[in-house]
């Protein structure tokens, strides 16, 4: 397992307001490194305070375990900025799980970087199609996802019968 190893994505750069910046490493790591941890915690704390009903709970981190899962940090400067997994939902579907990117890292092209690495690797990993969920209180994920060519479905998961869930899919087949 090759756990820290960084995987530097071709044709990006990363732009800040000061300059252009090196890509960020992404890095696949256990859920339970204590980076994924923080980074976790951090998009909990957040999602709980747009949605003000908790949010979402932490996950064990077997369900990223590979070979039917996957977890990535996105790291500049050592620090993580980004997070994302998926994990199998069915035999041949994804689901993505935890995209998150810290306040510090936004507005870089971070979580369009993320979500592309995930879907390389669900593909690589066998799976035809990535669901996922996201809410009416993340315009900006929605809009990424849409971007990305993901279709509404109906709500499924932890938040089916919340009316501010949106679940989407895609085929990674082309």
């Amino acid at each position: 397992m090759d756990t820290g190893r960084a995987i530097r994505l071709k044709g990006f750069t990363v732009m800040k307001q000061d300059g252009f910046h090196a890509p960020p490493d992404l890095i696949r790591v256990g859920l339970e490194d204590d980076r994924a941890r923080g980074i976790e915690a951090a998009f909990i704390a957040e999602m709980g305070q747009r949605y003000k009903s908790g949010g979402p709970g932490p996950v064990t981190s077997d369900v990223f375990d590979p070979p039917a899962g996957y977890f990535v940090l996105a790291m500049i400067d050592s620090r993580p900025v980004g997070c994302g997994g998926f994990r199998q939902l069915h035999r041949a579907k994804a689901e993505i799980k935890r995209m998150y990117v810290d306040p510090s890292g936004r507005g870089m092209g971070l979580g369009r970087q993320i979500l592309q690495h995930l879907e390389e690797r669900a593909l690589a990993a066998g799976y035809r199609e990535a669901w996922l969920e996201a809410g009416t209180l993340q315009p900006e994920a929605i809009s990424l996802y849409v971007s990305f060519g993901y279709s509404p479905i109906k709500p499924y998961g932890e938040f089916k019968d919340d009316p501010r869930s949106r679940c989407f899919m895609r085929s990674l087949i082309t």
